[in-house]
């Protein structure tokens, strides 16, 4: 257990079944409650979370990007990491810190630790 997740709400918004799971796992063995989403717009829902921390977001979501995603947790002053395979993404998402894919569990919980401190 890491103190730096401990009593933390992350959401995790991931299209890919097996690295959602996976980062879920990873981020409840260092202490944090997890909200996790496969779609964008289960991602919006989870959201408005009263007690929301911090987000790990894929970029690319099916046939959809998680632009609107990155404006929402902005406006909520919500930090989000962006976990993405794609060289550019747009400037809405630029508030946010974007590890390329692939990344090992530690460095995206590295990524995050930063984004929260």
């Amino acid at each position: 257990m890491d103190a730096k997740f401990k009593g933390r709400w992350i959401l995790v918004v991931e299209d890919q079944p097996l690295v959602a799971l996976h980062l879920a796992d990873t981020l409840m063995k260092a202490g944090a409650s997890v909200l996790s989403a496969p779609t964008l717009q289960e991602g919006l829902r989870l959201a408005e979370h009263p007690q929301l921390s911090a987000a790990i977001l894929d970029f690319v979501l099916g046939q959809q990007d998680c632009v609107p995603l990155c404006v929402r947790l902005t406006e909520r002053r919500i930090p989000f990491v962006i976990h993405t395979g794609y060289a550019e993404v747009p400037a809405a998402c630029h508030v946010g810190l974007i590890v390329p894919k692939p990344a090992t569990p530690g460095t995206l919980l590295g990524a995050l630790a930063q984004v929260l401190a």
